[in-house]
């Protein structure tokens, strides 16, 4: 009979039967929250001594039709509050921090509706390590290294062909030929070497653009050509001004206490402000599918910021409200930030590349770029860039040159 777990759970159990170093995990469905029955869960912890603490890992009944990372896992304390305190942090994180992630997956990828209630559990033991995600490119298996442990010197992500344990190498050919299809495989390697297998995703399904050029291709005997591309990417652009966004709440506050001519403003004009703006960034994610984000201004400088943030302060009630809109305001530019490809901001500015972040599956095609500049070359970039013209909507050319040096200009 076939199985009715979900594709996480369901692999993981699979991986277990076939011998596989999965660690012991036990999966809790929606229904078992809700009826407030812990038996297995209870009995899970009383035979689990390890650690204190464990990973709890989201299991929707619909997550295999979503990008890898799109739902969160989260360490907690082994026992029960720990596990139902993780629960609700992922669904409160897929009704806000991953929602624009949600309805751009959707709009563009035919993502199906869901409801985070739904969201079942996989706990597992917390293994201190290096985390490493497997999977065949072409004929070719790739190995992307993220260094998760808090440690003085921070290794960035990379990918790699060669893993640090050929070990590495013959698990993933053993596991994909023995669950049958091409698969992203994740592993935690443990600080005395040991490797744990911890997660399996069917990417049987996903176009992979070298197999389709294989495919559809023709190899010829050369070409002649004057100028030749490197590497090349065009994208539409949203031009994000947060300095700039800040000064016209400052000149809101300014116009509402000292007068203006016209019609004086109240509190719901400068709410009004920050509701437009979030407004704006949510039509343009979901008009886009690929777009890019020049960052003239992500964060806004420190005494701009604390004009806004107290600019009413003899008016307690008002100042809580602009204070609480512009904190929540803060959240919405991060997740808004969080569904570009390419990032194109002073060097200070960088994109914090998770697991699937770094090298998943659907990265593949679209790997992310931080495109940067100097930050001693910060006013004189904002300058430039003002002085030619870039405005939301524009589509930009990135050329990237033999020695690694970008150029941006707009098409």
């Amino acid at each position: 009979m076939k199985s009715t777990l979900p594709e996480k759970a369901r692999l993981l159990e699979k991986l277990k039967k076939g011998n596989f170093n999965v660690p012991d995990f036990i999966y809790v469905p929606a229904a078992d929250f809700k009826k407030e029955n812990f038996s297995t869960l209870e009995a899970f912890f009383k035979s689990y001594t390890k650690s204190f603490k464990v990973i709890v890992r989201s299991v929707h009944p619909l997550e295999n039709f979503f990008k890898g990372g799109t739902f969160d896992s989260l360490e907690t304390y082994a026992d029960l509050d720990g596990i139902k305190y993780a629960r609700k942090r992922i669904i409160n994180s897929a009704k806000t921090a991953k929602t624009l992630s949600i309805l751009r997956q959707q709009k563009f990828n035919k993502g199906p509706e869901i409801d985070p209630d739904e969201m079942g559990v996989v706990v597992m033991p917390f293994i201190d390590g290096t985390n490493v995600m497997a999977k065949m490119i072409w004929n070719q298996w790739e190995f992307g290294y993220c260094h998760e442990r808090i440690r003085k010197v921070r290794v960035e992500p990379y990918v790699t062909k060669t893993p640090h344990d050929s070990k590495l190498l013959y698990i993933s050919e053993d596991i994909q030929k023995y669950l049958g299809f091409r698969c992203e495989i994740e592993y935690i390697v443990s600080e005395d070497g040991e490797i744990y297998v911890v997660q399996a995703k069917d990417i049987s399904m996903i176009e992979i653009l070298e197999i389709k050029k294989s495919e559809r291709s023709i190899k010829l005997d050369g070409i002649r050509r004057i100028r030749k591309r490197r590497n090349y990417r065009e994208r539409p652009i949203y031009v994000m001004d947060n300095e700039l966004f800040y000064m016209s709440i400052i000149s809101k506050c300014e116009d509402m206490v000292l007068g203006c001519k016209g019609r004086k403003p109240g509190i719901k004009d400068i709410i009004e402000i920050i509701s437009s703006y979030e407004a704006e960034l949510e039509e343009f994610v979901l008009r886009h599918e690929r777009f890019g984000v020049l960052g003239l201004s992500i964060q806004p400088p420190e005494d701009v910021y604390q004009i806004a943030s107290h600019y009413l302060d003899d008016m307690p009630e008002l100042q809580k409200q602009v204070s609480k809109a512009l904190h929540n305001n803060l959240y919405k530019i991060d997740y808004f930030l969080s569904e570009t490809d390419t990032l194109i901001a002073k060097d200070k500015i960088k994109i914090n590349l998770c697991t699937h972040a770094a090298y998943g599956i659907d990265t593949i095609r679209n790997p992310l770029w931080s495109v940067y500049w100097n930050i001693k070359r910060h006013n004189q970039i904002v300058k430039e860039s003002k002085r030619l013209g870039f405005k939301t909507g524009d589509v930009i050319g990135i050329d990237i040159d033999s020695e690694e040096k970008p150029t941006v200009y707009r098409l």
